[in-house]
C-alpha cells in the first residue's frame, strides 16, 4: 500500500523536473485565482489539455524530449509527454501526483496513423494521477479542445472531483470511441527504456521511421 503522504509524490524528479524557472511561471501562471487544491488541480488540467497540441508524429526518440519543461518549451506533444508535464505541474502546485499507463483501443484514429503504427492499439498510453480528496483521480490531457472540435468528438472534461479518461462511446453519434484493454502500474518517474522498448515491439514501423527522421 502506497503512502502518499511522504514526499515520494511531490518531489522533482528526472522528467517532473517543475524546479524549471518556465515551467514554475507556467503553473504560478494558470493557478493564479486559484483558492484550493481542487481548484489548482482543475485549471492545470485544462491549461495542459489546451495549450499543448496533441502531436503523435512529434514522437522523439531522445528521452530528455519526455522532460516536462521540454514539452512545455516545445507545446506539443503526444499523450505520454502531456502526462509528464501534467503531473509536473501538480507537483509544483503542491497536489502528489503519479504517472499511469494503459493500453487502449482508440477507434478514432485516422488511416494514416494506424498504417503507421501498424495497429489501432496505443500501448503504454499515458495519463496523468493526482491525488485529490484522500484518493487518486486519473487525469487525461491528450486530445487538446482544437483538435475534438476538427474530429467532431466532445473534448474529455474534469470537474475536478472524478476521473478524466477517454468516453467509451461517442456520445453525439452514438460510435465506439476507446477501449481500456489494460492498465498498467504506475510511475513515480517515467521510465523512458521501459516505454521505448514496448513501441520498438509494437509499432516498429513507426520507431524506424522516427529512428530515420
Amino acid at each position: 500500500m502506497m503512502n502518499v503522504n511522504t514526499p515520494e509524490y511531490l518531489q522533482k524528479t528526472r522528467y517532473l523536473d517543475y524546479d524549471n524557472a518556465a515551467l514554475r511561471a507556467y503553473v504560478d501562471h494558470v493557478c493564479t485565482g486559484a483558492a484550493n487544491e481542487r481548484e489548482r488541480a482543475i485549471a492545470l488540467y485544462y491549461a495542459v489539455r489546451d495549450d499543448i497540441r496533441y502531436d503523435p508524429y512529434s514522437c522523439d526518440l531522445s528521452a530528455d524530449s519526455l522532460r516536462a519543461s521540454r514539452v512545455l518549451e516545445k507545446r506539443r506533444g503526444y499523450c505520454v509527454g502531456k502526462a509528464v508535464l501534467l503531473a509536473a505541474a501538480g507537483r509544483a502546485a503542491g497536489i502528489p501526483t503519479r504517472l499511469g499507463f494503459a493500453d487502449v483501443r482508440n477507434h478514432f484514429t485516422s488511416p494514416q496513423l494506424t498504417e503507421l503504427m501498424g495497429s489501432d492499439v496505443f500501448y503504454y498510453h499515458g495519463y496523468a494521477d493526482f491525488y485529490l480528496d484522500g484518493r487518486w483521480i486519473k487525469l487525461t490531457p491528450a486530445f487538446n479542445r482544437e483538435l475534438c472540435e476538427k474530429m467532431n468528438s466532445p473534448a474529455l472534461e474534469f470537474d475536478g472531483e472524478h476521473d478524466a479518461i477517454f468516453q467509451e462511446m461517442d456520445g453525439a453519434q452514438g460510435r465506439l470511441r476507446m477501449e481500456y484493454l489494460r492498465y498498467h502500474e504506475p510511475m513515480n518517474d517515467l521510465d523512458p527504456d521501459l516505454i521505448f522498448a514496448e513501441y520498438r515491439k509494437r509499432y516498429p514501423k513507426m520507431m524506424a521511421a522516427f529512428q530515420s527522421a
